[in-house]
């Protein structure tokens, strides 16, 4: 078990933006806010026709004063609910920030093990890697396997990071990253958010340590993965690096 300084309490929030999870919203929640070391959470929900955030409404009053809600007006992309979080984050006291998904493909668990590593071990970002150790994922077609662990070799040979999980959505950024980050030059909204983000702090000379999990794909909903976040992700990537070396 990591070593958590118990002293200090609300130190760390969690961001899950959320579209139709109804079916996983009161869960994660519940196993988030009930671990041992203490997190608040944002949800940051796009208008769900399925009514997730009048849940997370009802879980308010158990979870007073942890568990905030953001509603957007429409479904507008995992990087833009990304950046409004870390914008309501950085107007309030925390110090570790984490991005995580609402449909327990990140074992809520592992985020006391991100929190020690940043808060512990000296990383200004971790990175819940499911490449670090092989291939840790359950549940996803093979098909799936490949295309994930091949955009994250891609990645490394585009942008010369040495991370092995570029993509990974499950994330503790410190504050003083997101603050030296500027986030209204974050372009992309899909998958390649999470590239451009860690690209960002790789060039800020941030240091990014990954911790390795075990990734399980969702039991209940619906994925948001589409072709469209896939090409994003393949084409931004070289965009971002040219763009790059002209700013250098």
């Amino acid at each position: 078990m990591p070593k958590i300084d118990t002293l200090l309490m609300q130190d760390a929030v969690v961001i899950i933006p959320t579209y139709n999870e109804i079916e996983n919203i009161e869960a994660i929640l519940d196993a988030v806010l009930k671990l041992p070391k203490p997190f608040d959470v944002l949800v940051v929900d796009d208008n769900s026709p399925d009514q997730t955030a009048n849940k997370v409404k009802d879980l308010q009053k158990q979870y007073a004063n942890r568990l905030f809600l953001e509603v957007r007006q429409q479904k507008s992309g995992l990087g833009t609910a990304y950046i409004h979080g870390f914008k309501w984050c950085l107007k309030r006291d925390y110090h570790y920030i984490f991005e995580m998904d609402a449909d327990f493909s990140h074992n809520p668990n592992d985020l006391e093990r991100l929190y020690d590593t940043c808060h512990n071990k000296g990383a200004d970002v971790a990175i819940g890697s499911r490449y670090v150790k092989g291939v840790n994922v359950v549940n996803w077609p093979l098909t799936r396997v490949i295309l994930s662990y091949g955009a994250s070799i891609y990645v490394r040979l585009i942008t010369g990071m040495k991370i092995n999980d570029a993509t990974a959505g499950f994330v503790c950024y410190k504050r003083k990253v997101l603050e030296q980050l500027n986030l209204d030059e974050i372009k992309f909204i899909g998958y390649a958010f999470q590239i451009e983000m860690k690209f960002k702090a790789f060039l800020k000379r941030f240091k990014i340590v990954e911790v390795p999990v075990i990734f399980t794909d969702r039991t209940k909903g619906v994925s948001k993965l589409s072709s469209s976040i896939i090409s994003e992700a393949i084409f931004g990537v070289i965009t971002m690096k040219f763009k790059s070396l002209f700013k250098n």
